[in-house]
C-alpha cells in the first residue's frame, strides 16, 4: 500500500510539475497586466504540436538526431510560441488594457480561432499567414523607426497593410495552383497524434519499489530549470527589475520611465514562451490533439488564484499541490488508503475519476479562497493596498 501511495505522488508531482511550468507564464501575465488569458491552452497546444513536427524531423536524419529532438524542440517551442504570444500582445491585448472581461472574451475567441485553425489549415494558408506576418509587421517596425513618417503615419500602415495582403494573395496563389499545396497538411487534422520520446526516456528506475520513469523524471527536471530560470531572470536582470516594479505600481513606474508598454509585450511573450515549454512536456505524457490545452488551463488558472497573483513560491506550492490532490483522489489511491474510516473512503471512491476528482479538487478550492481570497500568498503593494 505505501508503494502505490509513493507511486500516486510521484505521478501527482510529475503532473504538478506541468502545471507549473504553464503557470508560471500566467502568472506573470495575470499579475503583471491584470489580463485573463484564456487562449494560454493553445500555446501550449502549439508548443506541443512544436514537439512533433521536430520530432518527424528528426526522425528522418536518425541516430543521434532523434536522440536529442527534445532539447531542440524545448528550444524551437519557446521561440514559436513566444513570437505567437508577442503579436497576439500587439495585435489585440494591447488595446484592452483595464478591461479584464473584454481581455476574456477576445483570448476566448483566440483560443477557438487556434483549435480550428489546427484542425483545417493547410501549408497554403500557413505559408500565407508567416508571410503575411512577415511583411506587415516588418513594415510597422520599418515605421516606427522613421521619425520623418508621423505626419502621414495612419495612411503609410494603410498601404503596407494592403501591400502585404496583395503579395500574401497572390503568392498564395500561385502556391495553390502551380504547387498544389493547398491540399498538404502541414499537421494532421482533428486527430490526435502521438509524440515518440527518446529511447533514453522510455525506460525508467525503481526505487524502494517505486517505478520512476525516465520521462517524468526529465519534467521534474525541467521544471526546475524553468523555476530557477525565472527566479534569476526576475530578480538578477534589469528586466526582471522593470517587471517587478510595473507589477506592484504601473503608474509610478511609468513615471520614473520605465517602459511600460515594452514590459507588457516581453513579459507576454515570454508568458507565452513558457507555455510552449509546458506542451513540450505535456506531449511526453500523452497524445498531442487540438483540445490538449483545454485539459490543462481551468487547472493553471486555479494554480495562479490559489498560489496568489504574480508570487512565484505560491506558484509553485499551488501547482505541485493541485497536481497531486488531482492524482491521489483521481486514482483512487486516497479511498484506498482511509478505507477503515468508511463513510470518508465511500465519498472518496465516488470522485474516485479523473473528470470528478478535479471537481472535488475545485470545491476544496472554493472553500480555500473563502478562507484566503488573496490566496497562499498575497500580492504585496501599494496600488494593491488601496
Amino acid at each position: 500500500m505505501l508503494t502505490g501511495f509513493l507511486d500516486a505522488v510521484f505521478n501527482g508531482i510529475s503532473i504538478g510539475s506541468v502545471l507549473l511550468i504553464a503557470a508560471l507564464g500566467l502568472a506573470i501575465i495575470f499579475g503583471l497586466m491584470g489580463v485573463i488569458n484564456m487562449a494560454h491552452g493553445e500555446l501550449m497546444m502549439f508548443g506541443a504540436y512544436t514537439t512533433f513536427v521536430v520530432q518527424n524531423g528528426c526522425k528522418q536524419l536518425g541516430g543521434f538526431w532523434f536522440e536529442i529532438y527534445i532539447f531542440l524542440a524545448l528550444i524551437i517551442a519557446f521561440i514559436f510560441t513566444a513570437f505567437i504570444g508577442l503579436i497576439l500582445e500587439r495585435g489585440v491585448i494591447r488595446y484592452l488594457y483595464g478591461r479584464p472581461l473584454e481581455t476574456l472574451l477576445a483570448t476566448w475567441g483566440v483560443s477557438l480561432i487556434f483549435q480550428q485553425f489546427v484542425r483545417s489549415a493547410n501549408l497554403v494558408l500557413v505559408i500565407g499567414l508567416v508571410l503575411f506576418s512577415l511583411l506587415f509587421f516588418g513594415g510597422l517596425w520599418f515605421l516606427n523607426s522613421r521619425t520623418n513618417l508621423e505626419r502621414i503615419r495612419n495612411w503609410v500602415v494603410w498601404v503596407v497593410l494592403l501591400l502585404s495582403l496583395g503579395i500574401t494573395t497572390a503568392t498564395c496563389n500561385l502556391l495553390s495552383q502551380t504547387y498544389q499545396l493547398a491540399v498538404t497538411k502541414p499537421w494532421f487534422g482533428a486527430q490526435n497524434v502521438d509524440v515518440t520520446a527518446p529511447s533514453w526516456l522510455q525506460t525508467g528506475i525503481s526505487l524502494g519499489g517505486v517505478q520512476l520513469p525516465f520521462a517524468r523524471l526529465f519534467i521534474i527536471a525541467l521544471t526546475i530549470i524553468c523555476v530557477v530560470g525565472i527566479y534569476l531572470f526576475l530578480q538578477r536582470s534589469s528586466w526582471g527589475l522593470r517587471i517587478r516594479a510595473v507589477t506592484q505600481n504601473r503608474s509610478m513606474s511609468a513615471c520614473l520611465g520605465i517602459p511600460t508598454q515594452k514590459v507588457d509585450a516581453i513579459t507576454f511573450a515570454l508568458g507565452s514562451g513558457l507555455a510552449g515549454v509546458a506542451g513540450c512536456a505535456i506531449s511526453l505524457l500523452g497524445s498531442v490533439g487540438p483540445n490538449t490545452g483545454q485539459n490543462y488551463i481551468i487547472d493553471t488558472f486555479m494554480v495562479v488564484v490559489v498560489g496568489g497573483v504574480g508570487n512565484l513560491a505560491g506558484t509553485i506550492v499551488a501547482a505541485l499541490g493541485i497536481g497531486t490532490a488531482n492524482f491521489l483522489i483521481g486514482s483512487g489511491t486516497l479511498a484506498l488508503l482511509l478505507t477503515p474510516v468508511k463513510p470518508l473512503a465511500d465519498l472518496l471512491t465516488f470522485f474516485a475519476t479523473t473528470s470528478m476528482a478535479k471537481v472535488m479538487v475545485f470545491m476544496l478550492i472554493i472553500l480555500f479562497l473563502q478562507w484566503k481570497p488573496g490566496g497562499i500568498f498575497p500580492q504585496k503593494g501599494r496600488s494593491v493596498d488601496v
